[in-house]
């Protein structure tokens, strides 16, 4: 499996003994494995720093198969009346991040909607920076399930302060074009 630490351009390959038969890999068939391509890890992580995402501050840290890693720097505007950072900034994260684990496991064909999100929240997230590691935890055809924790972050210590479970549903690019031309 290749990882792409997408911060410092350090491209780390694990070798990995691949063993689950209920695993699908982008363009794979179950019991598979395939590496992510270089190429789609540098388009996602271009493209998920778009729209509201990139006016909120998000930054990708880590791109692999399955795997997605954000970080946001906390700007005053990202807190709430008590000083926490806000509840929606947390959730954007969680929901946004957990979307492009799955991307990174179906084809450039392919978008990833959002069809059913929860979050819980553990604590207020005060510190100056917050980071999500996203991993998918279930790999359907159609659907997949991500799951996105969010910590905040002080130094070298972390404090998970939510823990998100998203469903979404893989869906045909072109089918998403078609809708835009109608709402035109």
């Amino acid at each position: 499996m290749r990882i792409y630490c997408v911060n410092t351009l350090i491209v780390h390959e694990i070798r990995d003994s691949f063993t689950s038969k209920s695993a699908l890999s982008p363009g794979g068939r179950k019991g598979q494995w395939q590496s992510m391509d270089e190429e789609w890890a540098r388009f996602l992580r271009r493209d998920f720093v778009q729209g509201f995402p990139a006016y909120c501050g998000y930054e990708v840290d880590l791109v692999g198969d399955g795997e997605f890693h954000t970080s946001l720097k906390v700007r005053p505007d990202h807190r709430q009346q008590d000083g926490f950072v806000h509840a929606g900034v947390i959730a954007t994260m969680a929901d946004h991040s957990a979307g492009y684990a799955a991307f990174t496991t179906v084809t450039a064909e392919s978008r990833i909607l959002t069809i059913e999100f929860k979050i819980n929240y553990f604590r207020p997230a005060t510190d100056e920076t917050i980071v999500c590691r996203s991993k998918v935890i279930n790999r359907g055809k159609k659907i997949i399930v991500s799951e996105s924790e969010v910590f905040s972050v002080s130094g070298e210590q972390e404090r998970l302060v939510s823990k998100a479970l998203v469903t979404l549903m893989a869906v045909p690019a072109t089918s998403l074009a078609k809708a835009e031309t109608e709402v035109r």
